[in-house]
């Protein structure tokens, strides 16, 4: 990608008009702690876009959130489920509910910034680009090491979309911060994860993906292990779930479109398998060199190492660990998707609402 960066930058060409009309959307559940918060923040970005609506859709909730919504109900576009039915339907509800040129998704913990949030326009007075993925910055990496790593590997992932972004196109959008053009908008299969189908479905369209660093949302990181570990397991089976929907249409966007995905998704999603095969050709190698009794002793040596460094608390271990045990949760995401598992609604993370 950086070679590609040296040979080719696909500069934006705004030579459009600005949008006129914007849409806010948000699915939530159960979200009693935050909602109070995030109505707040969605009022403050509607002061600074034209023709702003502000579109919720409840999942189900129990906790109160709904009462809570419904004593907004002069600002807010609403929309509620009886029973659980999942983000992607509920967004496919909110996007019958607006006409809007663009619609900016987000998350119920996340706060974008009013003041940053009108520079979104300005990419979409490009033609060629449909769906534009904001800046998400992790407002806690010091709480844990679950935390410091999660938010170290969320730079690294900003970095890539950038180059993405400079070279082509990026390679999907995450859910936290998003917009699109709501007429490219595909509605999302309930078991589906919506915020992939919907900038992968833009992306396959031949529009483009850019990253806008001004366009700016924070967020808390998970501080527990166990709350991120289920994230990412329940993340990756549903994104693989996508993949397996789409490939076939990835696979005719043509060469370079088709690397960045391989290169930034897919040999992502089966790096746990890599991990794991490297591990058992060292076994054999060591099994090969220095017979059954080394094979033994270094599987054993391998199996201890394992359950320390989940144990210690030593920084560095820890962070190590804390790599390796979301490599492999992402790995066993995938192997729930070849299984035929779907994950249909989401469990919040207690950690990252506090």
């Amino acid at each position: 990608m950086l070679a590609l960066k040296a040979l080719r930058r696909n500069a934006i060409a705004p030579i459009g008009a600005a949008p006129n009309s914007y849409a806010i959307a948000c699915c939530v559940y159960n979200e009693r702690q935050v909602i109070e918060a995030k109505v707040a923040n969605m009022l403050a970005l509607k002061e600074r876009l034209p023709n702003c609506q502000l579109l919720v859709h409840s999942d189900g909730s129990s906790d109160g959130t709904d009462e809570f919504l419904r004593a907004h109900s002069d600002v807010l576009t609403l929309s509620f489920a009886e029973r659980r039915a999942g983000k992607s339907t509920g967004m496919n509800a909110l996007m019958r509910k607006t006409s809007a040129e663009v619609v900016i998704f987000t998350d119920a913990n996340v706060m974008i910034d009013p003041e940053r949030v009108a520079n979104v326009g300005h990419y979409f007075r490009d033609p060629k680009i449909g769906c534009v993925t904001g800046h998400l910055s992790y407002t806690n990496p010091d709480e844990s090491a679950t935390a410091w790593t999660g938010a170290r590997y969320w730079r690294f992932e900003e970095w890539l979309k950038q180059l993405e972004s400079e070279t082509g196109s990026v390679v999907g959008a995450d859910g936290s911060i998003f917009a699109i053009r709501r007429r490219l908008y595909t509605p999302a299969p309930a078991d589906i994860i919506d915020d992939f189908h919907t900038s992968m479905s833009i992306f396959c369209s031949g529009h483009r993906i850019v990253r806008a660093e001004d366009f700016v949302a924070y967020e808390r990181a998970a501080t527990v292990r166990e709350d991120e570990l289920r994230r990412k397991v329940r993340i990756s089976c549903r994104a693989f779930n996508c993949h397996r929907l789409l490939w076939p249409r990835i696979l005719r966007s043509g060469v370079l479109p088709v690397y960045m995905y391989t290169s930034h998704k897919l040999l992502r999603w089966l790096s746990g398998y890599f991990v794991a095969l490297g591990m058992i050709c060292t076994a054999l190698m060591v099994g090969l060199a220095f017979g059954p009794a080394g094979f033994l002793a270094f599987v054993a040596a391998l199996v201890l190492g394992i359950v320390l460094a989940g144990r210690t608390r030593l920084p560095l271990v820890s962070k190590i660990w804390e790599g390796v045990a979301a490599t492999a949760a992402t790995g066993a995401g995938v192997y729930k998707s070849l299984r035929g598992e779907r994950f249909q609604t989401w469990t919040i993370a207690a950690s990252t609402r506090r």
